[in-house]
């Protein structure tokens, strides 16, 4: 026991030593950093205020909607405006300003968050009926609401994109990176994103933070709607780098789309697995050229097939 004592000795020594570096992972900011299990559960409450009939807190013994979304309410406000103000301290305005004043503008985003909630819940509702009338495997839409991954991703971002838009630091990645980790779906909560938007499967999806998207859009898992290159790094912060998605547009799995010039029109199907680094005309069906199959039947002979010509098999999911 006393060798392991000093052996762990030791290697606490090393450790110490090597935190004096100066280097960005050194730094030790015990109280100014957010929590990311508090921002998680600020979600999880946020979640039950927006459907209020689904997911209640079997901790709060209530009888009525009044009373328990008053108390969902007040733990939000508490939580969510003590998060706030951690995270303003890494915007130059608050940098330097006093306790009080970051407090008062931590409760005043806070509640401009909070009046956005209805606007929350009108959208979120047209996307579980984009659900419910896009997928035929879907039996009800309580099954889409309690199960889709792509409706749970949907809803983090529509949460968090509020908050990006009033200007709040580093909380809104936080919602969507946890909503990235638990669905495989990557929204940045800059991302604009109309009415009736549908994700099906959704492993896999990348969205960018200058992406805008219509009304009536859906795609498929592995679509990537990014950006055409990132070598510029930070001196492409403030750009429009991701493509523009006009309604009624329909992306299938594998498709990317590259480009804050690139527009897909209004009306279009991108088919599977296409690259598409320029704008798509209203209307466009998009599809990569027919693929070769080679069936190998033994070592002296091989055969090289074309897929039978269907138009509509680079659309099935």
């Amino acid at each position: 026991m006393h060798k392991l004592a000093e052996q762990v000795g030791n290697v606490m020594e090393q450790l110490l030593t090597d935190y004096q570096g100066g280097r960005t992972i050194d730094e030790v900011r015990t109280f100014d950093l957010p929590d990311n299990e508090v921002v998680n559960e600020i979600l999880r409450n946020l979640r039950r205020i927006i459907f209020p009939g689904y997911f209640r807190n079997k901790t709060f013994k209530v009888y009525t909607v009044r009373n328990h979304i008053s108390m969902l309410l007040e733990d939000v406000v508490y939580r969510l405006s003590k998060q706030i103000a951690i995270v303003l301290r890494y915007d130059e305005q608050y940098a330097h300003a006093s306790y009080e004043a970051v407090e008062e503008r931590a409760e005043e985003l806070t509640f401009a968050f909070l009046r956005q909630i209805p606007k929350i819940r009108a959208y979120i509702e047209t996307d579980v009926e984009a659900a419910y009338e896009g997928d035929p495997a879907a039996y009800n839409k309580t099954e889409i609401i309690y199960s889709y991954p792509g409706l749970y991703a949907i809803l983090v971002n529509r949460i968090a994109h509020e908050l990006f838009l009033l200007g709040v630091p580093m909380i809104p990645r936080i919602m969507t990176e946890h909503a990235h980790s638990k669905t495989g779906i990557d929204i940045h909560p800059g991302a604009s994103i109309g009415k009736y938007f549908f994700i099906d499967h959704g492993t896999g999806i990348v969205i960018g933070e200058t992406t805008e998207i219509g009304e009536h859009v859906k795609i498929y898992q592995g679509v990537t709607l990014g950006a055409l290159s990132t070598r510029g790094g930070q001196s492409l912060r403030g750009r429009k780098r991701h493509p523009t998605i006009e309604d009624n547009v329909t992306i299938y799995s594998g498709a990317s789309i590259l480009g804050g010039e690139t527009v897909i029109g209004k009306d279009a199907v991108i088919g599977g697995n296409a690259f598409i680094t320029k704008s798509v005309p209203a209307g466009a069906r998009v599809s990569i050229q027919n693929p070769e199959l080679r069936f190998s039947y033994s070592k002296s002979h091989k055969k090289t097939e074309e897929l039978a010509q269907d138009e509509a098999w680079f659309y099935v999911i």
